[in-house]
């Protein structure tokens, strides 16, 4: 049976990092829990986090365990997970060169429909050499119900990050598929002075009913790059790759 778990996983890569660069890689990708079905979602991973310098890794639908997770050296992991089942777990997970200073799980207070799991969300924080911090919420929106239901939810956002003072990026699947879910999507961000990454390849985005579902939000950073990445054919999502920079 599924059920819901408010277990935050936790573990630290060989030789993370001490501090988030100045300039820093960021991948994005709901990966429709193939990391571990599919041979070949590894071997892609290696080869992208190294071409590219991805320094953090926001999944949205992975799989992981606490012994077997994606398998990439130097990187720490942070999940928070809304569904067990055969003792593994799925849900949003970050995975990070620099360990985080602390992350907390959340579970949505609604569920999918009237018998459906919760959604997770993930809020980290990173230091840079200075010791100021980087706050990231990885998220992956209800779905299945109605707007005031997705609105509620999003109000969750606004409690979880307006206290945090500097950098910050929201970012993940937020199944934004009509107009009142996206205006109010755009309202909080609005309100957290949040940035949206503008992606030239908006037709390969994740959409449906003509809205997109994946996004990045920003703010304190400089954007630097970004890409849509659609030649991996791993998932029903492509993943966002952004580089940043640290304003001065």
């Amino acid at each position: 049976m599924f059920k819901p778990s408010l277990l935050h996983h936790s573990s630290c890569g060989n030789n993370s990092c001490t501090h988030v660069p100045d300039t820093f890689g960021l991948l994005c990708w709901n990966v429709y829990k193939n990391n571990q079905n599919n041979p070949r979602f590894q071997q892609f991973l290696q080869s992208e986090s190294h071409k590219r310098n991805v320094d953090f890794m926001l999944f949205q639908e992975a799989a992981f365990q606490d012994d077997h997770t994606f398998e990439l050296a130097h990187y720490s992991y942070d999940g928070a997970a809304n569904l067990e089942f055969r003792k593994k777990f799925y849900g949003v997970l970050t995975a990070s060169k620099v360990e985080s200073d602390d992350a907390k799980a959340y579970l949505s207070e609604g569920r999918e429909s009237l018998l459906g799991p919760h959604k997770s969300l993930l809020q980290s924080y990173y230091s840079f050499e200075d010791g100021s911090s980087l706050l990231i919420l990885n998220v992956h929106a209800i779905n299945f119900r109605e707007n005031q239901r997705y609105s509620k939810e999003l109000e969750r956002f606004l409690h979880l990050l307006k206290e945090h003072k500097g950098p910050m990026i929201l970012a993940g699947d937020f199944n934004s598929w009509n107009r009142k879910r996206m205006d109010k999507l755009l309202k909080i961000t609005q309100e957290l002075s949040l940035r949206s990454v503008a992606f030239e390849k908006t037709g390969k985005v994740k959409s449906f009913m003509g809205k997109e579902l994946d996004f990045v939000f920003y703010r304190e950073l400089e954007l630097v790059e970004a890409e849509v990445m659609d030649d991996h054919k791993l998932s029903d999502h492509n993943p966002l790759f952004v580089r940043f920079k640290r304003e001065t």
